[in-house]
């Protein structure tokens, strides 16, 4: 792999915590971030938010980036892409969320078929430990992605995967006795 100049620079100043890189890391790469960017949000308001975060993400992150790994467009590229995707699901979550009534199917059901347990699931959370509870209502009852809850709980993204898998199987023992 061959590392441009600029390229070296930059990556000695985010392994120093220098703050110059992210101007460099702006002026030579926001450009085609943007378009990464755009192409996954279509919307230029989502965009432009998710290029800030990106380069706030990169920043944050400057210490995990490994020049052995790929190269530095393509760290710069995961963060941006995958960034779009977190901020246009969240976009989505909040602007979409329509009750079609004449498509609904809550008045076909036999009432029978309910679980009636499962109604009271709120209540069934309490059961659980807090910092289970915490994310689950994150996800589940106010409608963050696992990303927002990860920046808004201040709790890192795989120990909101972890919590959200762990509290989900916990739950699961409350529903389901025989599965203890």
């Amino acid at each position: 792999m061959s590392v441009t100049p600029t390229e070296k620079l930059i990556i000695s100043l985010l392994d120093k915590g220098d703050r110059r890189a992210i101007n460099l890391l702006y002026e030579h790469y926001s450009n085609s971030l943007y378009g990464v960017i755009i192409k996954v949000t279509q919307k230029e308001e989502i965009a432009e938010d998710a290029l800030q975060e990106t380069f706030v993400k990169v920043w944050k992150n400057a210490g995990k980036y490994d020049p052995k790994k790929a190269k530095l467009f393509t760290w710069l590229y995961r963060i941006a892409r995958n960034t779009a995707i977190d901020k246009l699901r969240s976009y989505n979550n909040r602007h979409h969320r329509e009750v079609q009534i004449d498509k609904s199917d809550v008045y076909i059901l036999p009432s029978m078929n309910i679980n009636q347990d499962v109604m009271d699931i709120k209540d069934h959370l309490g059961r659980l430990e807090e910092k289970y509870q915490i994310v689950l209502n994150a996800l589940f009852f106010e409608g963050m992605t696992q990303q927002e809850a990860s920046d808004e709980l201040k709790i890192p993204l795989g120990t909101i995967k972890s919590r959200l898998k762990i509290g989900l199987r916990e739950l699961k023992k409350v529903y389901d006795p025989l599965n203890k």
